[in-house]
C-alpha cells in the first residue's frame, strides 16, 4: 500500500531532518544564494559590505555549508562570525521551497510535490520529482519546466501545457530536499525504513528525465548541473548525471560542450511517420538530423554511450521489424537502449507491449550487440514511473497576470 505524507508549513511537528524543518517557506521577497556560482557568491558579499580580501573566503565557507553540509539556515553555519551571518540572513534566504507532499510506493520509490514562486506564472507553481533506490545506487529524477511545450503523446506531462522554466535555484533544490529527507547529508539520519542503498551514497544519480525538455530550459539547467558535479560541492560524477531530450538538435552538441555529462535520447519509433505522432518535436528535426548530432557529441565513446530511451506500445512501435530497424538506424554509435514498458496514465490512449514482445523485441536488439535492458517500472502505484509526472499548475492569462503584479506592487 502506498503512503502519502501531505507536508504543511504551517506544521509546527512536521518531519525535521538534524533538527531543520523539511519543509521551509520561500522568503520571495529575499534573493537566494542557492544557484549561484562562487563568482556571484563573491559579488554577493561584496553587496553587504564584506571586504575584497574576504569575499572568496566567504564564498568559499557558503559553498561548504549549502552544499556539503546541507544547511538551509544561516545559524548553523559555526565558521562564520555571528555578526555576518545574521546580515546574511537579513539580506538573503537558503530556505528550502515547500514540500505539498510525499509519497511513498510499495517499491520505496519517492514522489515530492514542490512548490515555488510564481515568478511571473501568476501564482504559485508546482512540480513532481521522484527518487527510484536500487542495490547500489540511488536515482533521483529532476524536472526542468513547469509542464511542458512538447505534446508526446504517450506521455502525461505532455497534457499539460508550460507555465514556465525552472530556476537554477529551483533544480538544485530537488537535490537538496531530497537529500534531507532521505538523509544523504552529514549528520543526518536516514527515516526508520526508507528502501535506500545498503552503502554510498543515497543519491547517487541524477537523471533529468521529470517534467519539461531540459535543453528548452538550457542556460538554467547548465548553471545547476555544473554546481551538482563541482567536485567541492555536491560532488556528483558527471558520468552519473544524465540529460534526456526529445530531440532539440541545435543544443544536444553545447549540452556535451558546455555540461559533460551523460545523454539520453527519447527516440520511441524508427520512421518519421510515427515519431511526428509519437514525439512531435520530430517535425522540425526529423530522425536523421537528431542522429546526425548524437553521433558527433562531444566525448562520445564505448565509456560513454548515449542512451536511447524507447517506450513499449502495444501494436503501435514493438513488431520485430521496428526491432531491426531500430539497430539499423543505430550503426555506428555507441549506444545503450533502454526499453520502457508503457507506463498507463487516464485518458491515455496507449496500452502496454505485452510482456513476451518486449522481451523477443529485447532480444533481437541484444543479438546485434546492443545491451537493451528492459526498465522496471517502478512508483507506477503512485504515478511516479516514467511519463506519469505532471502537476495541476497552469499558466494564468496575460491580463491576470499583470492584475497579479498590479495588486502586489500596490
Amino acid at each position: 500500500m502506498a503512503i502519502t505524507l501531505d507536508i504543511a508549513r504551517e506544521n509546527p511537528n512536521a518531519p525535521t531532518v538534524s533538527g531543520i524543518p523539511a519543509s521551509v517557506s520561500p522568503e520571495d521577497e529575499k534573493p537566494t544564494l542557492i544557484g549561484l556560482t562562487r563568482e556571484e557568491l563573491a559579488e554577493a558579499m561584496a553587496e553587504i559590505g564584506v571586504p575584497e580580501k574576504q569575499r572568496r573566503m566567504r564564498a568559499s565557507q557558503l559553498w561548504h555549508w549549502l552544499y556539503v553540509r546541507g544547511v538551509s539556515d544561516f545559524t548553523l553555519m559555526t565558521n562564520i562570525a555571528k555578526d555576518l551571518r545574521a546580515k546574511l540572513a537579513e539580506t538573503f534566504t537558503i530556505a528550502r521551497p515547500e514540500i505539498v507532499s510525499e509519497q511513498i510506493s510499495v517499491d520505496g520509490t519517492r514522489k515530492w510535490l514542490f512548490r515555488f514562486p510564481a515568478r511571473g506564472a501568476g501564482r504559485p507553481v508546482e512540480v513532481e520529482t521522484v527518487y527510484i533506490p536500487e542495490e547500489g545506487r540511488g536515482t533521483l529524477c529532476i524536472s526542468s519546466q513547469v509542464g511542458c511545450t512538447l505534446t508526446c503523446t504517450f506521455c502525461h506531462t505532455g497534457t499539460q501545457k508550460l507555465v514556465r522554466n525552472l530556476t537554477a535555484e529551483e533544480i538544485l533544490s530537488q537535490i537538496l530536499i531530497a537529500r534531507d529527507r532521505l538523509g544523504d547529508f552529514p549528520d543526518a539520519s536516514t527515516p526508520q525504513g526508507a528502501i535506500v542503498p545498503s552503502e554510498g551514497r543515497l543519491v547517487s544519480n541524477i537523471v533529468m528525465m521529470g517534467m519539461g525538455e531540459p535543453l528548452y530550459n538550457f542556460d538554467n539547467v547548465k548553471k545547476a548541473l555544473l554546481i551538482a558535479s563541482d567536485g567541492e560541492g555536491l560532488s556528483l560524477s558527471k558520468r552519473r548525471i544524465t540529460l534526456s531530450t526529445s530531440g532539440v538538435v541545435p543544443e544536444i552538441a553545447r549540452a556535451g560542450a558546455e555540461i559533460g555529462c551523460m545523454l539520453a535520447i527519447s527516440l520511441h519509433a524508427v520512421r518519421d511517420d510515427l515519431r511526428d505522432v509519437l514525439v512531435p518535436i520530430n517535425k522540425k528535426w526529423p530522425i536523421k538530423d537528431l542522429l546526425d548530432a548524437c553521433r558527433a557529441y562531444p566525448g562520445l565513446s564505448n565509456a560513454k554511450r548515449i542512451t536511447f530511451e524507447y517506450v513499449m506500445l502495444k501494436g503501435v512501435n514493438d513488431s520485430n521489424q521496428d526491432a531491426l530497424d531500430l539497430v539499423r538506424l543505430l550503426k555506428g554509435i555507441p549506444a545503450k537502449i533502454n526499453l520502457i514498458p508503457f507506463n498507463p496514465w487516464p485518458g491515455s490512449e496507449y496500452e502496454c507491449s505485452d510482456w513476451e514482445r518486449i522481451e523477443e523485441f529485447a532480444d533481437i536488439v541484444n543479438r546485434a550487440g546492443y545491451a537493451s535492458p528492459i526498465r522496471t517500472p517502478r512508483g507506477r502505484d503512485i504515478f511516479a514511473a516514467c511519463g506519469q509526472l505532471k502537476s495541476a499548475s497552469e499558466r494564468m492569462r496575460k491580463k491576470d497576470r499583470e492584475a497579479v503584479a498590479a495588486s502586489a506592487g500596490a
